[in-house]
């Protein structure tokens, strides 16, 4: 019955998203015409490389189109030398076109390599690995990465589109998202329960503490490096372009903060099962006592993730020997700084927060005759025989 029910709302959830990612969308860039196509190299009519073994210049290819209004012919195409755009090309390299059509007219360029078969393969292979290694519940937390994926780009990204705020969209995605993982994690329970409330309000207090620094340092979703574009986009639709940044740092740091829930939850839950004479002010400390571990750890990844995102801005600072009042007081080091530091709060008021929770329903769910699992059926611990726990009392 239970997986009936389950099906069905996720019959349902699939057809509103289909439906409400029907929208009619600004033109913003003239594209009629321009498409992007599969095609393979065929031969090189004239090559770029010079003698002191660089690359100079544009590449005249001949490009066997797969895809798209000239698929199956053979064409001259152009592969400009650059970083960002274009590609080496060499005879049998699979490549992706502009192909831009006009009347009989046709312009091919080489946009890039076909990296479509290494981002699945690499996608398919950590599914695989989690799966593997995590079992059970590992194929759940695939589901559950892959509800997430779904739910920003095909909900929160078209709410967003549409002109509700960003942040609230943001609170929404991680809402949605904790509730279906944590299910797909601990069902039914009391850890389930008390990590959902956990994340919202750790999440929430991060984007809050975001708020309060940018308003303290005046920092706000208009000082991003891409605000020309941004701009531009929110002039001719409904995305407000202000909260953008500040949503952001919620979903950044939905992850760290899911994973310290839980953790505290599932720890009390294991903790309580195996004494159930614990009080709650024990169980309360208990939780503080692994949160304590958990905060460095976790605050130092998020911390080190942004570092890491913003790895070439630091080498340009250092190379250009810039001061220290130009660089704490650049918009960009402010803003990795309050993406680190908020998601570091967000993680560290978690672990009180869960805490209290768990150690206020945990006790309560078990009353009720409701066990969470917290160990595989066959490995459960024994109840205690109605004698001994008089005697314990005694």
């Amino acid at each position: 019955m239970a997986r009936g029910i389950l099906c069905l709302l996720a019959v349902g959830f699939a057809l509103f998203l289909w439906q409400y990612n029907q929208v009619d969308k600004t033109d913003l860039v003239g594209t009629e015409g321009r498409t992007f196509e599969k095609a393979q190299v065929v031969s090189i009519l004239r090559d770029n490389l010079q003698e002191d073994g660089n690359r100079y210049g544009d590449q005249q290819v001949e490009l066997y189109i797969k895809t798209g209004e000239l698929a199956g012919q053979t064409v001259e195409a152009t592969s400009p030398n650059g970083n960002l755009f274009g590609a080496v090309c060499y005879p049998g390299r699979d490549v992706i076109a502009i192909v831009s059509v006009s009347g009989d007219n046709h312009v091919v360029t080489v946009y890039s390599p076909d990296r479509i078969l290494a981002v699945v393969g690499f996608v398919a292979a950590f599914l695989l690995i989690l799966c593997l290694i995590g079992g059970k519940n590992g194929a759940k937390s695939a589901l559950g990465l892959i509800f997430t994926f779904i739910c920003i780009f095909f909900l929160m990204i078209p709410m967003i589109y549409r002109g509700v705020s960003p942040f609230l969209s943001a609170v929404l995605i991680t809402l949605v998202t904790t509730l279906v993982t944590m299910y797909l994690i601990g069902g039914f329970s009391a850890k389930t329960l008390c990590s959902v409330l956990g994340t919202v309000a750790g999440v929430v207090l991060a984007g809050v503490s975001a708020w309060l620094f940018g308003a303290a340092a005046d920092i706000g979703g208009y000082n991003v490096s891409n605000i020309e574009d941004l701009i531009f986009i929110g002039q001719n639709t409904q995305v407000n372009i202000g909260e953008l940044l500040f949503a952001g740092i919620l979903i950044s740091a939905l992850g760290a903060v899911m994973d310290v829930a839980m953790s505290i939850s599932s720890t009390i839950t294991e903790i309580y099962s195996q004494n159930p004479s614990l009080t709650r002010v024990q169980l309360f400390r208990s939780g503080i006592s692994v949160g304590k571990d958990m905060m460095g750890t976790m605050s130092n990844t998020l911390v080190l993730a942004f570092a890491g995102g913003s790895l070439s801005l630091l080498v340009l600072n250092y190379a250009y020997d810039l001061s220290m009042n130009q660089v704490i007081n650049s918009s960009s080091i402010c803003i990795e700084i309050m993406q680190g530091i908020s998601g570091s709060i967000g993680v560290v008021m978690t672990v009180p927060i869960v805490s209290v929770l768990a150690s206020i329903f945990v006790p309560q769910w078990h009353r009720r005759g409701t066990k969470d699992e917290v160990l595989p059926e066959d490995s459960q611990v024994p109840p205690i025989p109605e004698e001994l726990e008089k005697k314990e009392e005694i």
